[in-house]
């Protein structure tokens, strides 16, 4: 078993480097070409690059990083990028906890991280027959040192409206003890689901994917409720016919399916 971090010493600085990966879907209905059309704008307005560097200032402040760089930009038709290099902090290994609980951590935690950054690319897109429309996020929290990325989860599930959540967590590299020893992980984790909080798992079906033996671990998340009124966009279900919203709620639920599972499903 490997040793808590604050009883281990290193032979200098803890070199390995911990990844999380987002993928992030919200799903919408718009029954004409104009209201796909305004809902894109709604998307790029409502997540325009101010916003995303706002948020991932506040997962800055959450892993306690300073951030040193911002790069963002806003795409043309849609879309958007923001690209942060943060850097080290002094550190207190006392108060530092990779343990499977919950973030953000406390204000006053900081972190010692090197060679780390925070991007998020969004991808808004529509199908061309349907009316389905799919806004996606993806976004990435690298860091270098004793602190998890995982603090972040919460936060950022919280941030936008997810009704679909992929995550990827490697730890990669290794770090080495004043003995000569090799660490390829400094804290025990059995899967992502540890580290959210209890409304979140109460609100999504999840399946873990994990390699161990490599230190991959992956999980999928579904949400669980589905009203139909918050998928239809510049319209309310009322407007539609029984059987009109039967059929909108099973095109809306093949497509978080087949986004789920990662295949194309037939009928």
């Amino acid at each position: 078993m490997i040793q808590p971090l604050s009883k281990l010493k290193l032979l200098g600085f803890n070199n390995l480097t911990k990844s999380l990966a987002f993928n992030i879907y919200d799903i919408c209905y718009t029954k004409t070409p104009q209201q796909q059309a305004e809902y894109i704008a709604y998307i790029d307005e409502v997540y325009n690059a101010e916003r995303l560097t706002q948020i991932l200032s506040d997962v800055a402040n959450i892993i306690g990083a300073t951030v040193l760089n911002v790069a963002r930009q806003d795409y043309d038709p849609q879309g958007a990028s923001v690209t942060m290099l943060i850097c080290e902090e002094p550190i207190d290994v006392e108060k530092t906890s990779n343990a499977a609980t919950p973030g953000p951590l406390p204000d006053t935690i900081l972190a010692h991280l090197d060679k780390s950054h925070l991007t998020v690319h969004t991808y808004p897109e529509s199908h061309p027959d349907n009316g389905i429309s799919t806004f996606r996020v993806d976004i990435d929290v690298s860091t270098c040192g004793v602190i998890s990325p995982l603090k972040a989860l919460n936060y950022l599930i919280h941030s936008f409206e997810s009704d679909i959540v992929t995550l990827d967590y490697r730890v990669r590299g290794f770090t080495r003890d004043v003995d000569g020893q090799k660490h390829y992980i400094d804290h025990e984790i059995s899967s992502i689901q540890n580290y959210l909080s209890e409304d979140t798992r109460e609100r999504y079906e999840m399946i873990d994917v994990n390699v161990y033996q490599e230190n991959i671990f992956h999980t999928k998340m579904l949400l669980k409720e589905h009203d139909l009124d918050a998928y239809l966009f510049g319209a309310g279900k009322n407007e539609f016919s029984a059987e009109e919203q039967a059929e909108l709620t099973r095109r809306l639920k093949r497509e978080m399916l087949e986004i789920f599972y990662g295949r194309n499903m037939r009928g």
